[in-house]
C-alpha cells in the first residue's frame, strides 16, 4: 500500500505561521501568500481518523483546483499556482466568517428538519408537501457560521448576518450572486459527467477590497453529487438516491457503531478498509473529471512537496 502524508512540518521561506485544520494544513507566507497543503488525513462526524488515505489529498486538491479554474469568468479566487498534486499556493484573503452552503434538492441535515415540520431554513420559506431528495423549484442559499475549532457550524440567516456585521448589504448581495453563478457552473458541469451537484458549501474572503472565492469548490468532500441515471425512478419510489460523495464513509462508520459520540470508539482501519477508501476517491475523481487520475508516486511525499512549494515561492 501506498504511503499517506498525515503530518506536515515544513520551514518555507517567509513563513510566518501555519494553521494545521482537519485535514489541511495551511501555511502564511509573509502575509501574502498562503500555501494550501492536502494532506491524507480524513475526518468524519468532526473526527479526524486514525489513518491517512493515499492519494485522497492529491484527489481533492486537483479537483479544485480544476473546479477554481472552470469558473475565473464568475469571480475571482485565490488560486495562484498548484506546485505540487497535493498544494494550491494562493493570494492571502481576509475570510468572511460564514459558508455559504447552496442547495439544489431537499436532503440531508434540510431534509431531516423539514421532516420534523421545519419550513423554514436560515430564513429561507420551504415549499409545503415536498419529499427527500426532490429538487428545489429554484436553488436556495442556507448559510452557516464558520466554526472555530472544537464547534459546530450554525445555521444563520441572511438578517443575522447583516445585523451581526459579519457582511455588508452590498458585500452579502455580491456573495448570494456569485454563489448562485457558481452553483449553476457546477451543475453544468456535473451534468455532462452523468451527475447531479445536490448541494455544496462556498467560502469567500476580501483581498485589497476585493471579493474572492477561497478554498477547495465542487469536491466530494465539499459537496453531495447524485447519479443522474435512475434519479427519478429512486425519487418515484422513495429509495435512497445513488451518490457520488465521501457519504461512503460515514456508512461504514455507522454500520461499525461510530458517530463521533461521546464514548464511541473508532473501527479498526484495517489495510484493506484504507486501500478501498483509496481507491473510491480515485474513482470520485475520475467521475467527476472524466479524467483518468496519475497516482503521483515516490515515497517521499514531504521531500517532494518542500522542493516544489519552495522551487516556487523562490521564483514568485
Amino acid at each position: 500500500m501506498s504511503k499517506a502524508l498525515v503530518k506536515t512540518d515544513f520551514k518555507f521561506a517567509g513563513l510566518k505561521s501555519v494553521y494545521h485544520g482537519k485535514v489541511r494544513d495551511v501555511y502564511n507566507i509573509q502575509d501574502e501568500k498562503l500555501v494550501m497543503v492536502a494532506t491524507d488525513r480524513i475526518s468524519a462526524f468532526d473526527v479526524v481518523l486514525p489513518e491517512g488515505i493515499p492519494f485522497k489529498g492529491q484527489v481533492l486538491n486537483q479537483i479544485a483546483a480544476k473546479f477554481l479554474d472552470a469558473t475565473t469568468d464568475i469571480c475571482p479566487n485565490w488560486k495562484l499556482a498548484t506546485p505540487d498534486p497535493m498544494v494550491t499556493v494562493g493570494v492571502l484573503c481576509k475570510g468572511f466568517p460564514i459558508e455559504m452552503i447552496v442547495r439544489g434538492y431537499l436532503c440531508g441535515s434540510a431534509w431531516r428538519a423539514y421532516k420534523s415540520g421545519v419550513r423554514e431554513i436560515c430564513g429561507v420559506r420551504l415549499p409545503e408537501g415536498m419529499k427527500e431528495n426532490q429538487r428545489f423549484p429554484e436553488p436556495i442559499i442556507t448559510p452557516t457560521t464558520k466554526a472555530e475549532i472544537g464547534t459546530h457550524d450554525e445555521d444563520i440567516s441572511k438578517e443575522q448576518i447583516l445585523a451581526q456585521g459579519l457582511a455588508t448589504p452590498e458585500e452579502y448581495a455580491q456573495l448570494e450572486k456569485y454563489a448562485l453563478a457558481l452553483f449553476r457552473r457546477g451543475t453544468e458541469i456535473a451534468a455532462r459527467r452523468g451527475l447531479i451537484l445536490v448541494d455544496t458549501k462556498y467560502e469567500f474572503g476580501t483581498h485589497n477590497g476585493v471579493i474572492y472565492l477561497m478554498d477547495e469548490i465542487h469536491t466530494p468532500d465539499s459537496s453531495r453529487y447524485f447519479y443522474s441515471e435512475g434519479y427519478e425512478e429512486a425519487f418515484a419510489k422513495g429509495e435512497p438516491q445513488r451518490q457520488l460523495s465521501k457519504e461512503f464513509v460515514r456508512e461504514w462508520l455507522m454500520s461499525c457503531g461510530f458517530q463521533g459520540k461521546e464514548g464511541q470508539t473508532v473501527p479498526e482501519m484495517t489495510p484493506e478498509i484504507v486501500e478501498n477508501i483509496s481507491n473510491r476517491y480515485i474513482e470520485l475523481y475520475e467521475h467527476i473529471t472524466g479524467e483518468t487520475f496519475c497516482k503521483e508516486e515516490d515515497g517521499h511525499i514531504a521531500e517532494r512537496i518542500d522542493k516544489n512549494v519552495s522551487n516556487y515561492l523562490q521564483q514568485a
